[in-house]
């Protein structure tokens, strides 16, 4: 009996021993993603100084919800934090104390914004480049001098920690991949439609709409992992099918939908509520240009 239960002993030890041996490597595997660095090459674009093109930058930055994550004075917090396994904070973007906009030249700016890498060579892991790689060069050109001109806000934020429980998840590809492995960075990005009404330039600035709707915008699994909720078709699958033009106005300035239903507080509304009536025509047509596909993302 002595001796069966020694044996049960050091084979619960082995186990356990084996346990802590995979946790540890998981870990190690995990930590190692998170802090890799990527020798992204990029393109020098011009950046402005002339008075309109940074208003133009102003406008690209809300409708574009930069204003949304970073803040609207743009000097960032701590928007992702799920205890015990990540704390990411949204950079201060302004030249103030603890901001990136008191020592980013133009390359980290291009490159973080259109490539979703840091100052630092990591990946910035909720900032979405996959996005806005397909900014135009006038446009980018534009954001990036409004960021340089914005004032400064001194705010000293807590650098990104990723726990032991958030290492196991990203060795397991239980985490999102950050933007810089969607993109491909070898592809050039597509000329900028000429703005106006049209399908067109309704795709173009309906870009970031595919973060949370999907790529072919009829919905995708949104929120955390095993909590995921599938994010509205948009297409004419969907139930924009039943809206007017009229209605989608109405939704996207005052955040209530057709059917007296409130958007959530997650959709940026109050960012696309600050286009003009031509952007959001544009992207109406876009909208109802696209094939009805069935609801994605169950």
């Amino acid at each position: 009996m002595k001796k069966t239960i020694k044996w049960i002993g050091i084979f619960v030890g082995g186990l356990i021993g084996f346990l802590v041996l995979v946790v540890l490597s998981l870990a190690v595997v995990g930590g190692a993603r998170a802090n890799k660095k990527y020798n992204i090459p990029i393109d020098e674009i011009s950046i402005p100084t002339d008075v309109e093109a940074i208003k133009r930058g102003e406008h690209l930055a809300v409708i574009f919800t930069c204003t949304k994550c970073h803040t609207a004075n743009l000097s960032g917090e701590v928007s992702f934090e799920v205890a015990g396994m990540v704390s990411i904070p949204t950079p201060n973007l302004t030249a103030g104390t603890g901001g990136v906009g008191s020592f980013y030249t133009d390359s980290d700016w291009v490159r973080a914004i259109r490539h979703g890498v840091g100052h630092d060579g990591r990946a910035l892991m909720i900032m979405e480049s996959n996005t806005f790689y397909f900014l135009s060069d006038d446009d980018l050109g534009a954001l990036i001098a409004y960021l340089k001109s914005i004032p400064p806000v001194d705010n000293n934020l807590s650098e990104r920690r990723i726990e032991l429980l958030g290492k196991l998840m990203m060795a397991v590809g239980l985490f999102p991949s950050p933007a810089v492995e969607k993109i491909d960075h070898t592809s050039p990005p597509p000329l900028s439609p000429e703005p106006g009404v049209s399908v067109a330039y309704g795709e173009y600035l309906s870009r970031t709409c595919t973060e949370c709707h999907g790529i072919n915008l009829n919905g995708a699994p949104f929120g955390p992992p095993g909590q995921e909720i599938p994010t509205p078709n948009l297409t004419p699958g969907g139930g924009l099918a039943k809206w007017s033009e009229d209605g989608f106005f109405t939704s996207m300035r005052t955040g209530m939908t057709p059917n007296q239903r409130r958007l959530s507080e997650e959709m940026p509304w109050k960012n696309f509520s600050q286009m003009t009536d031509d952007e959001l025509k544009a992207i109406w047509l876009y909208l109802q240009s696209l094939p009805a596909r069935d609801q994605g993302g169950l």
